[in-house]
């Protein structure tokens, strides 16, 4: 199964552009976005972890949705600082995600590494010791330095059952290139747009490095790449991520993907139709309105 989503739901400038504005009372971001996707990044374990009554509570939100799955970013503290972390720190950083896969929601978690993480022999303990503390978890490997790109690594991470993120970035030279690798049941794809002037400028917030529309000619290769993945022997499910998420971006790139590797018109928020209309009428529709009960 192959499910499309954006990474995270929570972002003021998404109001108007995703999310109807005013939002009428009640409104839940969350569950809108479940109308249309079926799958989202959590991006909030990456900054602290959760507890487990807030990931079941997400679940709750999205109850009638059976096809739907939740990926969660790992806590940074744990693949951002070199410092050794304890036993402690391992179970509040696995609290929410425990939660999700009891909840049977959780799609994959993302271990995610910066660029200066480089393939040598303290990177490779630092992940298979993290691998370790983390088992039983379906775990995917994101690394952004071309140092990775040896058969090696990917001989490894199949080993010990890690996924591999394929990903697209900005290109600098030592940048991990776009692919279409699988090393475990779940494939993973995370498009972070192609904003080279400000992302690795110092001062550039996270709005302007993630300030990105794909183009149906960009993303057309990601389509047949993500269909590559989902025809991978072993492979069951694959997540295909947008990243680029400033003005809701990240939707309309996730909906034009699921357009084209479904072979279909698929449904978009009809905020989301009126602010990129030209990028997304060859791709999708508004969606009508909820009915609302007569009684």
């Amino acid at each position: 199964m192959i499910r499309f989503g954006p990474a995270g739901w929570d972002y003021p400038d998404w109001k108007g552009v995703v999310y109807p504005r005013p939002a009428p009372r009640g409104f839940d971001p969350l569950a809108h976005l479940a109308r249309f996707f079926d799958a989202v990044e959590v991006n909030s374990t990456f900054y602290r972890p959760q507890r487990p009554e807030v990931a079941r509570a997400w679940c709750e939100r999205i109850a009638d949705r059976p096809r739907f799955r939740f990926t969660a970013k790992l806590w940074q503290r744990l693949t951002h600082q070199r410092e050794a972390y304890g036993d402690d720190e391992v179970k509040q950083a696995r609290a929410a995600l425990d939660a999700l896969a009891e909840e049977r929601r959780l799609g994959a978690v993302l271990l995610q590494f910066p660029w200066s993480f480089r393939r040598d022999v303290p990177a490779l303990e630092w992940l298979r010791d993290l691998a370790g503390a983390l088992a039983g978890l379906p775990l995917v490997v994101e690394v952004r330095h071309a140092s990775w790109n040896v058969p090696e690594t990917y001989a490894e991470l199949a080993e010990r059952g890690l996924g591999f993120v394929n990903v697209d970035q900005p290109l600098f030279r030592s940048s991990l290139a776009p692919s279409a690798v699988a090393t475990a049941r779940v494939g993973y794809v995370r498009v972070h747009g192609r904003n080279y002037k400000d992302w690795f400028r110092e001062g550039a917030g996270r709005d302007a490095r993630y300030d990105y529309l794909y183009t149906p000619e960009e993303l057309h290769p990601w389509a047949e790449r993500t269909r590559a993945l989902a025809s991978e022997v072993g492979v069951e499910d694959v997540y295909v991520v947008t990243n680029n998420h400033f003005r809701g971006q990240a939707v309309a790139n996730a909906a034009m993907l699921a357009s084209m590797v479904e072979g279909r018109t698929v449904e978009i928020p009809p905020e989301l139709a009126t602010r990129y209309p030209e990028a997304l009428a060859p791709f999708a529709a508004p969606a009508a309105a909820p009915q609302r009960p007569l009684f």
